[in-house]
């Protein structure tokens, strides 16, 4: 008989495991884009791949939609592609590349396999997708309306990454919150800086009425423009006292 102990066998990690590490990111994000991605992050594990390829797999998958919407642009206002063909690529395409953004930091957290290289990674990663994003959003509403004025355009694109530099921020050991409040209705205001659902209205305008799209940039300028006033007001007032 043998006497030796055989090892205990761990449980592969399931889809609870990686959702229940997952960083937020807002309501919508929380509810739809963290448990895709703690399903491809269960798919990732067992094929064995490190929490990077995912982030690379977001990247070209951002970039492939992004560079679609932006090569068809002119098409689809013309109207020899239809809206819905190519709005629902981006609609699904850009939720999917989220999730996939969502999986790499659970399945680099539930492994351990995080790494401060692989953190830069992700944080590059996330800037070059979101540049697309811009540009084939961009894209849309010159083809749609030629008068949209370049200042909205630019200033559309300068104040888009104000969520990702104050989120980077966010992670940081002086991270601070101007509102802590976790109420639902608080959370439901939060929607308008929630990425998954600001990417989900940016595909169903292109979806349904891509002639919408400069009154879409001209509000999430105003949103993000917004923010950044208050958070360097906030944060000013913080350092004075």
């Amino acid at each position: 008989m043998n006497s030796s102990a055989e090892p205990a066998l761990t449980p592969a990690p399931t889809a609870a495991d990686f959702y229940r590490v997952n960083r937020g990111g807002g309501l919508f994000s929380e509810a739809l884009s963290q448990r895709i991605g703690a399903g491809l992050s269960v798919a990732a594990h067992r094929l064995g791949l490190p929490p990077t390829a995912l982030t690379i797999a977001n990247l070209l998958l951002g970039l492939a939609v992004s560079a679609t919407v932006v090569a068809l642009a002119d098409r689809v206002a013309a109207g020899s592609v239809p809206a819905w063909v190519v709005g629902l690529v981006a609609l699904v395409g850009w939720q999917l590349a989220y999730a996939l953004d969502c999986a790499d930091g659970q399945l680099a957290r539930v492994t351990g396999k995080g790494s401060a290289a692989g953190a830069r990674v992700d944080v590059l990663c996330d800037v070059a997708a979101q540049i697309a994003l811009v540009t084939a959003l961009s894209a849309t509403a010159l083809a749609q309306r030629p008068s949209t004025p370049i200042w909205l355009i630019a200033a559309f694109a300068g104040t888009w990454m104000v969520n990702l530099v104050t989120s980077v921020m966010q992670a940081g050991p002086n991270a601070a919150s101007m509102v802590t409040s976790t109420s639902l209705p608080v959370r439901l205001a939060k929607l308008v800086r929630d990425y998954g659902a600001v990417i989900f209205v940016a595909g169903l305008v292109l979806t349904l009425v891509p002639s919408w799209t400069i009154w879409l940039i001209a509000v999430f300028t105003l949103v993000n423009g917004g923010f950044l006033l208050a958070s360097i007001t906030f944060s000013a007032r913080a350092s004075l006292r």
